[in-house]
């Protein structure tokens, strides 16, 4: 159901909870789910109940957190998680107090680093109800690596951190609906009692009272009575989670299983991983990597280098963004696992988070703008120039192709209409783009015309006006981390007759042609690739001569799953492979070169009626037959092959016009790699996965979660596919260890437990996804992943005026090193004015963080992720006199850092 369909009942089932504690002394306990987004949305609605809410907090009823929502862990980058647990921390103290376990009653699969993050967050336990296979006290042997002898183990993240970890063994609802009668109890508590004694390693037995779309059971003092009378040697307590979990650990035997790292039902059939949950709806993934690499990786580090300079920084602003984004977070949410309702909501709420965080990086560009020195843009003979900058919000140096559109001439003079007039007749020409330093740069400019736009300035009514806007397209160099390149364009007005057939361009040469496919190369000096006649690609890594060959081929198959699981329909699969495609030339410029691909590829239109009758009467999905329709359809598919001047990988965007239903697209890479393993991207880790799945399993489909990116090495030589919001893939160990990556799922029912259409799912029409390939040798793997990372964010650029400013800015406001690390966030406190920086160690080796010391602060200390400080760091000053904080950062440890800012600025 829709959210204010739901909140109806949840407005009802807190108000017999909070009626019970009133009115039952034996109704002493309510868990809220482990969220504190429970309570907002109740309280929205009846405020006047607050302080009965706090009240019942206080008297320790309600359990509050310590997540704000109860997120998917493989579906929001670990930022995003971060960030779910200070608010819920937030809203939980706020309310009166804070549950200290760690929740996860359905998450679809856990992530390793989980332990990690919710032990420094002061957590006594995980909680949660899938990934290990429980195999029972004297029941079978333990034979996997994801396996427990009980439903308590201990469960290890990659760094060594661990903490108890309790297993729904039974379902999160095993001890629902208990009965008030006494031979009805008999019955449910007899078989109750034996499930939860076959995998129980202590005596404290656990059950679980309420479910999905449950009310508050009002009998259930009245049930516990009966229990103890029929039961007179078990003590029924109707307890709470921090109670149980110190009954367990006082009880724990030395024998406990270990678990360690993600748990994803790795030693089960893998029919029921729920793993595709990861393609379904992949428009609301790709819109949710939008929203948090606006966030996390702009309006946080954007807000923090303004922050250096005086500006103010906007928490509360960033704060109610991430809630709205997080709203979306929710297991069913973001996984695409609901009705299409659902769905249009969280399109408005993403729009919400994002349009707020695109104002908030708005804002900090144009003011950093304003400190960057731009004094060397000067006006020469008959001709203007205009200024603006490149900004670098990543943790590493870089380089990459920007396109900005400058405003040239202003006017609102005479009114709008003259203004405009006036303007048309003015055109801009004889371009030249120059560096800081008068250097000419390979550009191409475009004039788009005279438009309206407006300004909304602080001390006056609002601004319209006209003005010519042109688009300026090139490479901005070798920019600092945390800091800015300086260029501006020089141009001349002239009248329209004088201006004649002027293009404009500045040194770039543009082609637009269809080729053959030997004319259909690209390289610079770390890649060629060779474009061959069915579209596919063989890209050769310049610097080890290794090429990978004919990738990129598309394949499509039916889909007769739902929105939980992809199960293929019966019928041929369809590929590009061998079918000649349309290639043609797009652009080839000093700084890039670019061709398109054309395929057409005829399909099944959708399943068969055999499908529409097994839905319609939920036939299990692993026994459903339908096959594939006789109707065809038409796909368009349009990929766009960029390679940078200076681009470690190509560049890789596919437009999908979807005009069939029921079925998958995946671009298939074949590495031919001779691995048995390969890498995964996770949250706050790389994880290391087998090619092949173990003994147990039975799914022909082997899908598995990625993050940024999935990558493949030998001995010598590796291929990375970096990802911008597709987060499933596949390791094909038969088809030369071929990475598919889904493109997009489209099915027409949600699935779970009842018949829930879902037309929207089938996603018509089209559909742009990105992805980059990346040739490396395996010595240098971390720089692979770097370039994975750094796919997700692009380099921004903002329009400014001619001043002096700081030099600072050109040349970073950060330097760091350190081989292995990952810088994953940037942000300022969520109290006082230090920043916090976060680093993961994604290598098996120690490695020592070297922070230079900057004028913006004065100390540096460890914190966690909580941000509280933990440990002082000392400085030590190097011969060229350079101050650098040291910090040893174990292997796959997160590392919280807390630079103090008090009283420093570079105001």
């Amino acid at each position: 159901m829709p959210f204010e369909q739901h909140r109806v009942k949840l407005l009802k089932l807190i108000d017999d909870a909070m009626e019970l504690f009133e009115n039952d002394e034996r109704y002493e306990n309510f868990h809220l789910d482990g969220q504190t987004i429970v309570l907002d949305d109740y309280l929205e609605i009846k405020p006047e109940n607050a302080e009965q809410v706090k009240k019942h907090i206080a008297a320790g009823h309600f359990h509050v957190g310590p997540w704000y929502i109860l997120q998917d862990e493989f579906l929001t980058s670990g930022e995003s998680n971060v960030r779910n647990l200070l608010v819920g921390r937030q809203e939980a103290k706020k309310y009166g107090d804070l549950c200290r376990v760690g929740y996860f009653p359905d998450a679809f699969g856990n992530a390793g680093q989980m332990p990690q993050l919710l032990k420094q967050a002061g957590m006594e336990a995980i909680v949660f109800g899938r990934g290990v296979k429980p195999v029972g006290f004297n029941n079978q042997t333990l034979g996997g690596e994801y396996e427990s002898a009980y439903s308590e183990m201990i469960w290890e993240s990659p760094d060594g951190s661990s903490l108890p970890g309790i297993l729904f063994a039974n379902w999160y609802n095993n001890g629902s609906e208990i009965p008030v009668e006494k031979e009805a109890a008999r019955k449910y508590w007899d078989e109750r009692l034996a499930k939860a004694e076959k995998y129980a390693g202590t005596s404290q037995l656990l059950f679980m009272n309420g479910c999905d779309h449950q009310p508050v059971q009002k009998d259930l003092g009245e049930a516990l009575q009966t229990a103890r009378e029929l039961y007179p040697e078990i003590d029924f307590i109707h307890s709470d989670f921090e109670t149980y979990v110190q009954a367990v650990k006082e009880e724990l035997k030395p024998e406990v299983s270990h678990v360690q790292g993600e748990l994803t039902s790795q030693e089960t059939d893998g029919c029921w991983t729920l793993v595709n949950t990861t393609s379904s709806r992949i428009d609301l993934k790709v819109r949710n990597r939008e929203c948090e690499t606006q966030l996390e990786n702009r309006a946080e580090p954007l807000g923090v280098m303004a922050a250096c300079y005086g500006m103010e920084y906007p928490r509360d602003l960033l704060r109610y963004s991430w809630k709205t984004l997080m709203q979306n977070h929710p297991h069913d949410s973001i996984c695409g696992c609901s009705v299409d309702a659902v769905n249009r909501e969280m399109k408005t709420r993403f729009d919400k988070s994002f349009q707020t965080a695109e104002v908030l990086c708005g804002e900090a560009l144009t003011f950093l703008a304003e400190k960057a020195d731009t004094s060397t843009c000067q006006k020469e003979e008959k001709s203007s120039c205009v200024p603006f900058v490149a900004f670098n919000t990543s943790g590493w140096e870089r380089s990459g192709v920007v396109r900005t559109v400058l405003e040239l001439e202003r006017s609102c003079e005479g009114g709008l209409q003259a203004a405009y007039e006036s303007r048309k007749k003015l055109i801009p020409g004889d371009y030249c783009v120059k560096d800081a330093h008068g250097n000419p740069v390979d550009a191409r400019c475009e004039d788009l015309g005279v438009r309206f736009d407006y300004d909304l300035p602080d001390d006056r009514f609002r601004d319209p006006y006209m003005a010519r806007n042109i688009a300026v397209t090139m490479e901005a160099a070798d920019v600092p981390a945390f800091g800015c390149g300086v260029y501006y364009l020089q141009y001349r007005m002239m009248e329209a007759d004088e201006a004649g057939q002027n293009t404009g361009d500045s040194k770039v040469t543009e082609a637009m042609k269809q080729v053959e496919t030997a004319e259909a190369f690209m390289e610079n000096q770390y890649l060629k690739v060779q474009i061959h006649e069915d579209g596919t690609y063989s890209i050769t890594n310049c610097s080890s001569g290794h090429c990978y060959e004919r990738l990129g081929w598309y394949e499509e198959t039916g889909d007769i799953g739902n929105e939980y699981i992809y199960v293929q329909a019966k019928g041929d699969t369809y590929t590009t492979k061998g079918v000649k495609a349309e290639i043609r030339l797009m652009e080839k410029s000093a700084y890039r070169t670019s061709y398109e691909i054309r395929h057409q590829l005829e399909v099944p239109a959708c399943a068969d009626e055999t499908f529409q009758e097994e839905k319609a009467g939920m036939k299990a999905l692993f026994e459903r037959t339908a096959g594939r329709s006789s109707e065809r359809t038409t796909l368009s598919l349009v990929t766009r092959l960029t390679l940078e001047r200076s681009g470690r990988g190509l560049q890789v965007e596919t437009e999908i016009d979807n005009t069939a239903k029921d079925h998958r697209i995946r671009v298939m890479l074949p590495t031919g790699l001779r691995a048995d393993s390969h890498y995964a991207d996770s949250n706050f880790e790389v994880v290391k996965r087998r090619n092949h799945h173990g003994e147990a399993w039975k799914n022909p489909s082997g899908c598995e979660h990625q993050q940024n990116f999935v990558a493949m090495q030998d001995e010598k030589d590796g291929l990375l596919a970096a990802n911008f919001g597709l987060y499933e893939y596949e390791v094909l160990p038969e088809q030369e260890n071929t990475i598919a990556v889904t493109l997009l799922r489209c099915i027409g029912e949600m699935g779970d437990w009842g018949v829930f259409p879902t037309p929207e799912a089938q996603l018509p029409g089209k559909h742009k996804v990105r992805y980059e390939i990346v040739p490396y040798e395996a010595q240098h793997m971390s720089r692979a992943f770097q370039e994975g990372y750094q796919f997700q964010n692009s380099l921004m650029t903002v329009q400014t005026t001619v001043h002096p400013g700081s030099g600072e800015l050109s040349l970073g406001l950060l330097h760091w090193e350190g081989e292995g690390l990952q810088l994953t966030g940037c942000k300022c406190a969520e109290e006082g004015q230090d920043v916090i920086l976060r680093f993961v160690n994604q290598t098996e080796e120690a490695v020592t963080l070297h922070l230079e010391k900057e004028s913006w602060f004065s100390g540096m200390y460890q914190s966690n992720v909580i941000e509280q400080r933990q440990t002082k760091i000392s400085a030590a000053k190097t011969q060229d006199g350079k101050v650098f904080f040291g910090a040893l950062i174990r292997p796959h440890e997160i590392a919280t850092f807390d630079l103090t800012c008090e009283d420093q600025s570079l105001v």
